[in-house]
């Protein structure tokens, strides 16, 4: 499948298989973790067949079950950590999508293992993305409509009217949606509202506009 489809089918997953994951998958998403960290400047590893993150009280409190891989989203402590974290780690959810994985962004329901990863100096782990083969394939989430979350008219052009439908497939926290879009002058802009882990979602809109719209942004 394309991103386009991955993004389309995509929903979020807590509960996994007792099934590992194939060397060639995990050899393919450490090949664009290598690339994503290259562009920009994060510290993203994968961890596999570690339970102890997904084993505790806040997990089971979460629903998630059969957690054994995630990806951890880490990087230079600083005011953008959480927005890039979100842009790339969205790339790699919908890559893990095309590989037939599942996935789930995961903020507070999981235990820092410190063991599994490294925190190189003035680093912060951001979020982490739960990863595997899952029991089901999760359920779409319901939206708002989109005059809420766009300024949008039949003077629009049509890659911005096809971006913001794709940023509202983006998921986010608590399924918030606290987003708002507009397009002025041959110009996008998105500006994320007050919630939850918002900067990390304002990343992940940001990818999916780009995604949907065919195009690469100056944000």
């Amino acid at each position: 499948m394309n991103v386009m489809e991955a993004m389309k089918i995509r929903h979020s997953v807590r509960q996994y298989l007792d099934k590992p994951i194939e060397k060639e998958i995990i050899d393919e998403l450490e090949k664009e973790i290598e690339k994503c960290n290259q562009k920009s400047g994060l510290h993203i590893q994968l961890i596999t067949n570690e339970p102890k993150a997904f084993d505790g009280f806040m997990a089971h409190y979460g629903n998630f079950s059969g957690v054994t891989n995630y990806i951890a989203m880490i990087g230079p402590k600083g005011n953008t950590l959480e927005e890039t974290c979100g842009y790339y780690g969205e790339h790699l959810v919908l890559l893990a999508q095309q590989l037939g994985l599942n996935t789930c962004w995961v903020a507070l329901t999981y235990n820092k293992v410190k063991t599994a990863f490294t925190l190189n100096q003035n680093e912060k782990l951001c979020i982490v993305i739960a990863l595997g083969y899952g029991c089901t394939q999760g359920k779409a989430h319901s939206s708002k409509p989109i005059e809420k979350l766009a300024n949008i008219n039949e003077t629009m052009p049509q890659w911005y009217k096809e971006g913001v439908e794709a940023a509202l497939l983006a998921p986010t926290a608590m399924n918030q949606q606290k987003f708002m879009f507009d397009y002025k002058e041959n110009k996008v802009t998105v500006k994320a509202g007050l919630g939850f882990y918002s900067k990390i979602d304002l990343g992940i809109v940001k990818y999916h506009f780009e995604i949907g719209a065919q195009r690469k942004i100056e944000w």
